[in-house]
């Protein structure tokens, strides 16, 4: 053998030891802590080494037991961020994704590979209520979100031969809520983001719809360009959800392209479609598999209803990479409709996933984080220590301690962020922040197939004990 290669007895030998690591991974979660007691310093010490010139053979293992001993621990108590709880049988579905190792760039790459893409996206289309879009599996939001504009960009002002010094840049519209992907990718689409106008929201943090109107109608009587309305369907911090049905008769009033930031919220439709009535009327649309799928990191998707406007964006093929079929099976290509050419088997992990459990597993899983959600939501407003912050349209849930009657906002602040600080490294609960109005927020977001009702009620009990200790050490 050559010296990477690996017979099959070592490997079975060695996949069973990570098969046992993982096991015992899964057997303790739910005790362990949402944060490892760790520090900077000695991260640094256990896995900061030096490059091996000879292997270690077996003695590398040996590392993971720390690497899984720092890791923060997803279990039902972890509300950081919008973070998918990892669900096993998509695990498995990667480890034989990455033994195949296949480049799902076109049919001839990866018969099996690209069939089963084109078939998780139809899939995922018709789940959320958008059956005849099409797509492609992405590495996340941010990659979703930057295809779809970049679709936008070329439908209304083209660049991709001239480039945008040829004419004006164009306008996009998002709400002030709008997730930061899409600021980061006006830029790198050479927009620009003083072209992205930020269009005011209501009460409960939705764009509105008459704002928008007007921001357009001025914009094109000083003689800019409308391209495109980006609305959320699941703010990150609140998880609002915009008017959708009403920004898209705007948007095509006015010949625009409609794009849905859905990577937080849309999959959210299998469970509650009624939250998303006029999803369907987008061009395009972002969302997560890897948040309210609850599947391994990574996995976005793109959809769109309009594969030629993808091609138009995005096809560009050199010589070498010509198909060599006409047959619309055999001679697709993913890199004709994507930025990505080399591209990994993210779909297996999805199809595994959804074979075995079922379309309705994941609809009452994501029911029952909704519930959770006004559960939490209900138990906040029952402390008088306690101040909800923001709606709980979905499943993220805002909130503050309010210290005392006379403390000002400065205070308070200061006094929360001290909190979250210290709560987070207790590693009982597992919170994330946010900032509304000015106001900073505790923030839990239940996007956790593993999440029960104890877990929920541990929230509330974990604030209120820590408080107290937080008040003494910062003298207010």
């Amino acid at each position: 053998m050559n010296a990477l290669e690996l017979s099959a007895e070592d490997f079975h030998r060695l996949a069973a030891n990570i098969v046992d690591l993982c096991t015992g991974y899964l057997r303790t979660l739910d005790a362990r802590s949402t944060f490892p007691q760790t520090t900077g310093e000695e991260s640094e010490r256990l896995f900061d080494l030096d490059l091996p010139e000879h292997g270690m053979g077996d003695r590398a293992f040996a590392a993971l037991t720390d690497v899984i001993g720092k890791s923060r621990a997803q279990n039902g108590r972890f509300f950081g961020y919008v973070l998918g709880s990892g669900e096993p049988i998509g695990a498995l579905g990667d480890l034989l994704g990455s033994i195949l190792n296949q480049n799902i760039t076109a049919w001839r790459s990866s018969p099996a590979g690209v069939t089963v893409e084109r078939t998780v996206v139809r899939w995922l289309s018709e789940a959320v209520g958008c059956p005849g879009f099409v797509g492609t599996l992405t590495s996340g939001g941010s990659a979703a979100n930057l295809m779809g504009l970049a679709m936008a960009r070329e439908k209304k002002t083209p660049a991709n031969e001239q480039g945008l010094y040829a004419r004006k840049a164009g306008v996009i519209y998002a709400s002030e809520q709008v997730h930061m992907a899409v600021p980061k990718a006006v830029a790198m689409l050479g927009i620009g983001r003083e072209n992205l106008h930020y269009v005011p929201c209501d009460g409960s943090y939705r764009m509105v719809p008459s704002l928008l109107e007007r921001a357009i109608q001025q914009d094109e009587s000083q003689g800019r360009e409308p391209i495109a309305v980006i609305a959320s369907a699941g703010t990150v911090n609140t998880g609002s959800i915009d008017p959708l049905r009403e920004i898209a008769a705007i948007a095509r009033s006015h010949d625009l392209w409609m794009h849905v930031d859905g990577a937080y919220g849309a999959l959210a439709a299998i469970a509650a479609p009624e939250k998303f009535d006029g999803l369907a009327l987008a061009d395009s649309l972002s969302l997560d598999p890897h948040k309210w799928l609850y599947q391994p990191l990574d996995c976005g998707c793109l959809l769109y209803r309009d594969v030629g406007a993808a091609r138009s964006t995005f096809t560009y093929t050199g010589n070498y990479a010509k198909q060599l079929s006409s047959d619309p099976i055999e001679g697709f290509a993913f890199f004709e409709e994507s930025i990505e050419l080399s591209r990994r088997f993210r779909a297996l992990k999805i199809w595994l996933s959804l074979r075995y459990h079922g379309l309705h597993a994941f609809r009452a899983a994501i029911q029952q984080d909704l519930d959770h959600a006004q559960r939490l939501a209900v138990a906040i407003e029952g402390s008088a220590l306690l101040e909800l912050l923001g709606p709980v349209e979905l499943s993220a849930v805002c909130f503050r301690h309010l210290l005392n009657k006379g403390a000002s906002e400065e205070t308070l602040n200061r006094f929360n962020l001290a909190l979250l600080k210290r709560i987070v490294a207790r590693g009982k609960v597992y919170l994330s922040n946010a900032e509304l109005k000015g106001k900073f927020c505790l923030r839990a977001c239940i996007v956790n197939h593993l999440t029960k009702k104890t877990d929920i009620d541990a929230v509330v009990g974990e604030v209120l004990e820590v408080a107290p200790r937080v008040l003494s050490e910062l003298a207010i």
